[in-house]
């Protein structure tokens, strides 16, 4: 199965129709608010179902920071953010999807975000420079990814000296079968491509990250995944 083209499909169908993932998803509002979004942030353009967290609420923003986006889908996340940041703060949104980066900058320029930009690109290749931005921020987007540490090596390598990500991502708790590790619906809904924590933990330590471990959603299983023995990892990790 090629992965990315896979994904890339999926995700573009889920931005032409503004809906969810194959997750179990049929409300998105009631979705965001199960993972910790607030009535207040709903009223932010751009959610469209897809997290199982909310990285924002996770660690502290401040204004003027440069916050980075790891698969920005429409928006939401970013927007988000630059209300931390403020005018003096800039936010980066990252997407391989065209056609979630075309709505992403539709949303931006329809609510006026100027602080907002939103580049097409791999989160395995950054389009950044090294050392550019205060905080990554992901919300269940690095399971989707083939080498997931290179994603991570890349959020270190673009982070200044003491930045920080802040990851809500799904993991396994235990093995997958074969089946549904070559299910294309699992995939595009974040679960075909999962790892076990523990694994997904190495990896950000294998990326030379300080690792700690913020909050464990298992209630997500039977919320969306229909009873899948995983959860939604919540992560900080310091450069």
């Amino acid at each position: 199965m090629d992965v990315k083209k896979t994904v890339r499909e999926a995700y573009g169908n889920i931005a032409k129709n503004s809906g969810c993932c194959s997750c179990g998803c049929s409300n998105k509002e009631a979705i965001a608010k199960s993972i910790g979004y607030s009535d207040n942030d709903l009223k932010t353009p751009g959610n469209l179902g897809l997290g199982c967290g909310n990285p924002l609420a996770l660690g502290k923003i401040k204004e003027g920071e440069t916050v980075l986006d790891l698969g920005s889908g429409a928006g939401f996340d970013c927007f988000l953010a630059a209300r931390k940041v403020g005018k003096k703060g800039k936010v980066i949104g990252v997407d391989f999807t065209k056609a979630m980066i075309l709505k992403a900058r539709e949303n931006a320029f329809r609510n006026r975000y100027d602080n907002v930009e939103f580049k097409e690109g791999d989160i395995e290749d950054l389009p950044l420079e090294s050392n550019s931005v205060d905080v990554v921020i992901s919300n269940c987007i690095i399971n989707l990814a083939p080498d997931k540490l290179k994603v991570f090596k890349e959020a270190y390598r673009v982070l200044k000296s003491n930045g920080r990500i802040y990851v809500s991502d799904i993991v396994l708790l235990e093995e997958l079968d074969e089946e549904k590790k070559s299910d294309k619906n699992l995939l595009s809904g974040c679960v075909a491509g999962a790892l076990l924590k523990e694994d997904y933990l190495k990896l950000m330590k294998d990326a030379w990250f300080k690792v700690s471990i913020l909050s464990e959603d298992k209630d997500i299983s039977k919320r969306q995944y229909e009873g899948i023995n995983l959860e939604s990892l919540k992560i900080e990790g310091k450069k």
